[in-house]
């Protein structure tokens, strides 16, 4: 059983997490061309791509944690150091997707900013680097999953 929550939680990790972090980190740069050329059709709808991949994909994510402590629980090892920060690592870069960057993305998408301010290059830019921590947390999360510091499972 474990080798069966492992191999779903790694598989689960690779298809939802790549596709948000790729689609997540080229929004900025096509909202830039854009904001320089906004009756371009095909980078408007490109954006709109991006952003339906980065909602579907991160839905579609929620099933990694879920298979990591079904795996962790049959290992035992729930509360092991580099579990529980990877844990917290994993809900940073949740609230991050959710709270910093899905939202840039709409804004960006509507044309509208907080406040209904008019978006700008700034905005992508913030976004970017929302984007950044997001994939940064999640490549934090991955090397503690591989080193497993503290872990009594091999050396």
């Amino acid at each position: 059983m474990t080798k069966l929550f492992l191999i779903l939680h790694i598989i689960a990790a690779i298809i939802a997490i790549g596709p948000v972090a790729i689609a997540a980190s080229m929004f900025p740069p096509v909202a830039r061309k854009v904001l320089a050329a906004p009756d371009e059709v095909e980078q408007t709808a490109t954006l709109g791509v991006l952003n339906r991949i980065c909602k579907v994909y991160a839905l579609v994510a929620l099933a990694v944690p879920m298979f990591g402590f079904a795996a962790a629980g049959v290992m035992k090892v729930t509360g092991q150091t580099w579990v529980v920060v990877s844990i917290v690592l994993t809900a940073i870069a949740a609230v991050v997707l959710a709270a910093l960057v899905l939202p840039r993305q709409t804004e960006l998408l509507t044309g509208k900013g907080a406040g209904d301010r008019a978006v700008t290059v700034k905005d992508t830019k913030q976004l970017a680097m929302f984007t950044g921590i997001f994939n940064l947390l999640w490549v934090a999360v991955t090397i503690i999953m591989i080193v497993r510091p503290g872990s009594t499972l091999g050396h």
